[in-house]
């Protein structure tokens, strides 16, 4: 038949369980639902943006949760992927090339690859659109990545939160690169130990809520209680406590 399939999956069902290990070595499946994840990739269609005319290089294994904007993106918009296998993803020697050629047009990567492509001699394009997550984005990288990139988007987000939660158009690196403001029906506060938002400038914890917020974890109902808390803010939702110390990517 060529007409669309009828959707099987509703909002509140899973789309995937992605473990992560963070500080702790013990894996913990975070159960991500089908709206969270539609929700943040209609986000990002917007902004940074892609559309059909785009073509996206994609370098993150299955197994880390950033890969689903490299993959379902592009696919929902009708952009092409150029999908680089292990070696590809590491080889900064042939990411340069790939770059150079000047038909792809958006990457997301670290900083620790996007460095990598520099040292190999990436001349830039005005064209390409640089998406930096999963580390902080140190100033002195910005810049040179501004030098040469149409525009640069630091991107941040826990996997309990549904790959990316805040964003922010880096247009210049003469202070600390912001980790920029929610996606769409997101939510983040900083707040002191008793739940109450700290003043500008002072020091607090982050939590994150909104419709990207996980289900929770797989078969861990006291640690879910634990890390996905009551909003103040907001009756009847929760909020994720993000633990700095922790290292949550898959």
């Amino acid at each position: 038949s060529e007409k669309d399939p009828a959707p099987l999956a509703k909002p509140e069902h899973l789309v995937y369980v992605l473990f992560t290990s963070g500080s702790t070595g013990q894996p913990k499946g975070v159960e991500i639902e089908h709206r969270a994840l539609v929700n943040f990739l209609r986000s990002m269609q917007r902004e940074p943006g892609l559309s059909n005319r785009d073509v996206l290089i994609a370098l993150t294994p299955l197994s880390f949760d950033i890969a689903g904007l490299e993959l379902y993106l592009p696919l929902l918009v009708g952009a092409r992927i150029v999908l680089a296998n292990r070696e590809q993803a590491m080889d900064g020697a042939w990411l340069q090339r790939e770059l150079d050629q000047g038909t792809s047009t958006v990457m997301q990567a670290t900083p620790a690859t996007w460095r990598m492509v520099l040292q190999f001699g990436w001349k830039g394009g005005r064209g390409v659109k640089v998406l930096c997550g999963g580390e902080a984005l140190p100033r002195e990288l910005a810049q040179e990545l501004l030098t040469r990139a149409g525009s640069v988007w630091n991107v941040y987000g826990p996997t309990e939160t549904t790959i990316w939660s805040t964003l922010e158009r880096v247009r210049t690196a003469e202070r600390t690169i912001s980790l920029g403001r929610p996606i769409a029906n997101t939510q983040v506060y900083v707040l002191d130990l008793n739940r109450e938002p700290v003043p500008v400038g002072i020091p607090g914890e982050l939590y994150i809520g909104g419709m990207g917020l996980a289900r929770g974890y797989r078969g861990a109902p006291q640690l879910t209680a634990e890390r996905f808390v009551s909003n103040p803010f907001r009756a009847g939702e929760r909020l994720y406590h993000f633990h700095a110390c922790e290292n949550d990517r898959g």
